[in-house]
């Protein structure tokens, strides 16, 4: 991997699942999404605005634009897995990510915000996952970019987006 992929990628590439997770493997994911908004508070709450305002890589988004952008990307998340419990294979909206994160709250709003969005955000979404039973954790929805995507696939890849951002916060604060 070379040095640009290890700061856009730190814990590597989004991983994709077609099994279905074991009981043990689901609650370590879950485990993962209850506390990635204490992680994520804890290591922004106490930034400057020069702080925040710092991109995490050369090229890359700031800080800031990262903490609004995680809650951005888990209500999508999160509609796309009700959906798909709900309806029979959704095909579901994709969304400009780049472009979310280039309007004027993303740039200049306090994260204050979307730390509480995403707190109560988790919150629901790890109840919502807990009272799935095992055949519901197999439903799908149809993405345009991953084609077909189990409730199962989708737990592990944001869990992988959780622990992602992060990294990519740790880093651009050299930690």
């Amino acid at each position: 991997m070379t040095t640009v992929d290890s700061l856009r990628y730190p814990i590597g590439p989004m991983p994709r699942t077609t099994d279905p997770l074991t009981p043990a493997a689901r609650a370590a994911l879950l485990n993962v999404f209850e506390q990635t908004p204490g992680t994520i508070r804890g290591l922004v709450s106490s930034l400057t605005d020069e702080q925040l305002d710092t991109p995490y890589r050369p090229g890359g988004w700031t800080i800031r634009q990262l903490v609004h952008h995680i809650p951005d990307s888990h209500l999508n998340a999160y509609i796309r897995m009700k959906l798909a419990v709900t309806e029979d294979r959704p095909t579901v909206k994709t969304y400009e990510e780049q472009l979310w994160a280039e309007l004027p709250e993303s740039r200049t709003a306090p994260v204050a915000m979307s730390l509480l969005l995403l707190d109560g955000l988790h919150q629901r979404w790890v109840a919502f996952l807990r009272g799935l039973s095992a055949d519901q954790f197999r439903r799908t929805f149809t993405h345009a970019e991953w084609g077909e995507v189990t409730i199962d696939d989708a737990l592990a890849m944001y869990a992988w987006h959780c622990r992602h951002h992060t990294a990519h916060i740790r880093n651009g604060l050299g930690k």
